[in-house]
């Protein structure tokens, strides 16, 4: 026999598409009537349905059941709050989702982010969290409203005339200054790179340049971490991303001596955290450009 011919008596192998469902009665039931001519398949461990269509079809219908295990969970949630309310005026309970309006607080904002499907509403101004993470919410809470009772403007000043005039103003205004400065200590014998996103303990930055001065040691651990005996460092000057980071990166200096010598990559999240952050701050600017009156604009953006 040719090869000719050996090729016309192989089978050719069926179109359609494999997939995984859950281990439970009721979801695979469901599935054989959606797809009844879908078989399972020993050899490839997974439900086989046939068709050049299949991979699609199967999408719609995971997406459709997906949709459903979410409006279930709604209601869940819906009648969890109305057995059990959440009471504080920083929560609304509105149709589609709990809405949560707060003065700005880095410690809300963190928490608020833990919570899963948690999202932020830039044109109202606010987050939104689905009844379905209701459990999640309750969870966490306390130490957003206490974080938020404690950024409100009143709150705030009362903090600031109770430390007046004493060494924690001082040393208050003594952070703020050097963070003004967006300087950072580095090894003097191993300098960041200055082409890649670094991770440090003042967030993910990029570092511009370097001039050679050495760094105080007592300013080092005063607003930073603690300086290693007999270790030298230098003055880096460093700049925020802008929101397009590429997720190969490389990374150094965090705080601690031992870290700061280390090359650490920023983890993934790390890097969401400064895009969302990048994308903040673009988003403010554009709207304080546009409030701008007209005669205060460049001459492009009018």
């Amino acid at each position: 026999m040719d090869e000719a011919t050996k090729d016309r008596a192989e089978p050719r192998p069926r179109e359609g598409a494999t997939t995984d469902l859950p281990h439970d009665r009721i979801t695979v039931e469901r599935f054989r009537q959606a797809f009844p001519r879908a078989r399972w398949s020993d050899g490839l461990n997974a439900w086989f349905v046939p068709g050049s269509t299949a991979q699609k079809r199967i999408g719609r219908w995971l997406a459709e059941i997906e949709a459903e295990a979410d409006r279930f969970a709604d209601e869940k949630g819906r009648d969890a709050y109305t057995f059990e309310p959440i009471e504080s005026p920083y929560l609304e309970a509105a149709s589609a989702a709990f809405q949560i309006t707060t003065p700005y607080s880095r410690a809300v904002i963190d928490e608020i982010r833990e919570i899963p499907h948690a999202r932020w509403d830039a044109d109202r101004r606010l987050w939104t969290v689905p009844y379905r993470s209701f459990a999640d919410l309750r969870q966490r809470w306390p130490v957003i409203e206490a974080a938020a009772q404690r950024s409100e403007p009143t709150a705030r000043r009362a903090r600031r005339e109770a430390i007046k005039g004493t060494e924690e103003e001082e040393a208050s205004k003594g952070r703020m200054r050097e963070r003004r400065r967006t300087r950072y200590p580095v090894p003097a014998d191993d300098p960041p790179p200055f082409d890649r996103a670094i991770g440090t303990h003042v967030g993910v930055v990029f570092f511009t340049r370097t001039e050679g001065e050495l760094a105080d040691p007592a300013a080092v651990t005063a607003f930073y971490f603690a300086a290693a005996d007999g270790e030298d460092y230098v003055w880096a000057s460093w700049r925020r991303g802008t929101g397009k980071t590429s997720r190969d990166v490389a990374g150094a200096c965090a705080s601690g001596a031992k870290r700061a010598r280390s090359r650490l990559v920023p983890t993934l999240e790390e890097l969401r955290i400064a895009r969302r952050e990048a994308r903040s701050r673009r988003r403010a600017k554009e709207r304080k450009e546009k409030d701008k009156p007209s005669s205060e604009r460049p001459a492009d953006s009018v």
